[in-house]
C-alpha cells in the first residue's frame, strides 16, 4: 500500500508541475544539439552548425546564394503558450534586400512559426525578420504570399555583431497579421536566405523557448 501511494504522489507531483509549467523549451542546443531539427532546403543549402559562442553553444548559419532552414515539429497552443523568446545575432544585413519585392526577399536571419490550415493552401506562418529596409516594429505581407506575414523585430545594421534578446507576443501578432485568432501552431523554424539576391549572410540561434507569460 505504501509503495502505491508513493507512486500516486509522485505521478500527481509531475502532473501538477506539467500544468503549472511556465516555459516549453523548443532548442536545447548545448545538450540536444541539433536533434529533433530537420533540413528543409528551397533553393541550395544554407550551412547550419553548432558552435561556441561567448560560452554556450548555438548554431551558426552561414548563406551563400542559397535558401534552406531548419525546422522544428512542435504543437502548441498559441492561448497557453503565448510567448516566444529568443536571442540572435548577424554580421549585417543584405546588400539588396528590400522587404517589398520579390527580388529582395531574403533576410540575414529569421524565426518562423508555421499554423497548419485544413488544407495546405490555408497554411499561415508568423516570420520574425531582422528586416533590411522595413522599420523596427512594422509588418507587412509577405512578397510572395499574404499567408505569410513579415515582423520587423530589428532592423539594419546599427547592431549588428551583437546579440540580442527577443520576445513577441504570438496572440497578438497573429491577430494583428491575420485578424482572427491562431489555429495551434506545429512547427517553428529558423532560417538564413540569400537566393533571391544571390548574396551573402551569416547569423547565430541561441536558443528559443515558448512561455505563458512575460519575463
Amino acid at each position: 500500500m505504501r509503495s502505491v501511494l508513493l507512486v500516486f504522489i509522485a505521478y500527481f507531483i509531475s502532473y501538477t508541475s506539467e500544468l503549472h509549467a511556465t516555459e516549453r523549451a523548443v532548442s536545447r542546443f548545448d545538450t540536444e544539439g541539433l536533434s529533433g531539427w530537420e533540413s528543409k532546403s528551397f533553393k541550395g543549402t544554407t550551412e547550419y552548425r553548432l558552435i561556441k559562442d561567448e560560452g554556450r553553444v548555438v548554431v551558426k548559419a552561414t548563406s551563400h546564394n542559397s535558401a534552406s532552414g531548419m525546422i522544428r515539429k512542435i504543437s502548441f497552443q498559441p492561448s497557453k503558450y503565448r510567448y516566444l523568446r529568443w536571442n540572435w545575432k548577424v554580421t549585417g544585413t543584405i546588400k539588396g534586400g528590400d522587404e517589398k519585392t520579390k527580388a529582395g526577399d531574403d533576410y540575414a536571419a529569421r524565426i518562423y512559426v508555421v499554423f497548419p490550415g485544413r488544407f495546405f493552401w490555408q497554411t499561415k506562418a508568423i516570420n520574425y525578420i531582422w528586416a533590411n529596409k522595413l522599420a523596427k516594429g512594422e509588418s507587412i505581407p509577405n512578397a510572395f504570399t499574404a499567408n505569410a506575414g513579415m515582423i520587423a523585430v530589428e532592423s539594419g545594421n546599427s547592431d549588428a555583431g551583437q546579440w540580442l534578446n527577443e520576445e513577441r507576443d504570438l496572440l497578438a501578432d497573429y491577430r494583428s497579421l491575420f485578424g482572427t485568432d491562431p489555429p495551434d501552431a506545429e512547427a517553428i523554424a529558423i532560417m538564413t536566405d540569400t537566393d533571391n539576391t544571390g548574396g551573402t549572410a551569416e547569423a547565430w540561434y541561441g536558443d528559443i523557448v515558448l512561455a505563458t507569460e512575460r519575463k
